[in-house]
Order: C-alpha cells, then structure tokens, then sequence
C-alpha cells in the first residue's frame, strides 16, 4: 500500500527536517557567540568539550524518561545528534579567520552586521554544510531507533512492524524509502553548497 508507506515517509521527513531545523539555528547561535561574545564562547566551547564524547544514543532512556514517549521527543533526540557535529565544525572554522579580515572589515567601517554577513557567514558556511552532510546519516539511524518506540507513524515503525509481521516485501520498501530520504537530503545539501559557496566549485 503506497499511500501507506508514503504517510510513514512523510511522519518521518518532518521530524528530520525539525530536528535539522532547530539544530541549525542553535549551532550557529553558539559558533557565533564563541566569536562575538568569547566569554560566553568560553562557557559553550568547555559545555561542548564535555559532552560532544558522550554517545547520544546512550540518552535516548534519559530523554523519553523526561519527555515521554510523543513527537518532541523524536526531533530531541535528533538535534543532539547534529547539534554537536554542527557547532564544533562551525566554531573551529571561524576560529581559524585570520584577524586582519575583522581588522580590514572594521576599517572600511563594517559594522557587526555587516562583519557577520561579509565575514563570518562566508567563513562558516563551507564548514557547516560539510558537517550536516555527514551529521544526516547519523540522524536518519537515530530517527529509526526513536520511530520503533511509542508511534505508529514512521519508517522506523513501519519496517519494524513489518519485519515483524514477516511482511518482507514491505519491510524492503521501508528500508528503500529511507535510504531514499537519506539521498534527497545529501543532494539538497549538495545544491545549497553549489547556490552559497560557488568559490568551492570554480573550475570544476
């Protein structure tokens, strides 16, 4: 039943495209106030230096413990998956913009929007597209385990059930539509770089 399958990989795509989205916003909110507020940086970068080791899926019992078994739950789980990938990335990539860039910026008389957006955003990007790029099969192989838990809406619970119900045809569906998710954001990812850093592929 492709109608079926198609609710599942709609249930699914949005609470990928959530936890990205939330994930995003707070990656670079942190990589940025590590440059333009250093000491609050500070208090992020020994936040993250503690806790980027710790395997995220180890919190997923803490998690549902807390939040329960509903859909905030899922997208949480998901944005601890990426965030951490994310924020390192950026944050190492905009520490290593040379000062003379701040230095001539702010002698044409940029102000810190203008720093942010011809400077840091330009610095960044690469960086960050490249991390949400591999962050996404980590995040799609989460989003499985927290879909077999508390929902009937899901890839993750329709393969589950599925492979459970000895249904092997739809559970090989499942696992397709899936990786099929996993392919459409890896190429959407691709555009966004080709659109926002064309530097990257002068000449190829």
């Amino acid at each position: 039943d492709w109608s079926n399958l198609l609710l599942h990989a709609t249930a699914s795509l949005e609470r990928i495209a959530w936890g990205i989205l939330i994930a995003t916003i707070l990656a670079w909110g942190i990589a940025l106030t590590v440059i333009l507020a250093p000491r609050l940086g500070k208090v992020f970068s020994t936040f993250i230096y503690f806790s980027y080791p710790i395997p995220k899926l180890a919190l997923l019992p803490i998690v549902m413990l807390i939040g329960g078994l509903g859909e905030g739950t899922k997208v949480v789980m998901i944005v601890l998956i990426i965030l951490f990938q994310l924020a390192v990335s950026m944050r190492d990539a905009l520490l290593t913009v040379p000062r003379e860039h701040f230095m001539l910026a702010q002698s044409l008389g940029a102000s810190t929007a203008g720093i942010l957006r011809h400077v840091l955003i330009p610095a960044v990007l690469p960086a960050f597209l490249s991390a949400l790029r591999v962050a996404i099969g980590t995040a799609i192989s989460v989003l499985f385990v927290t879909e077999t838990y508390g929902t009937t809406l899901g890839l993750g619970y329709y393969i589950t059930d599925a492979w459970m119900r000895i249904s092997y045809l739809d559970m090989y569906a499942g696992v397709v539509l899936l990786s099929l998710i996993g392919v459409l954001l890896f190429i959407l990812i691709d555009l966004a770089e080709v659109s926002l850093c064309p530097s990257l592929h002068r000449g190829k």
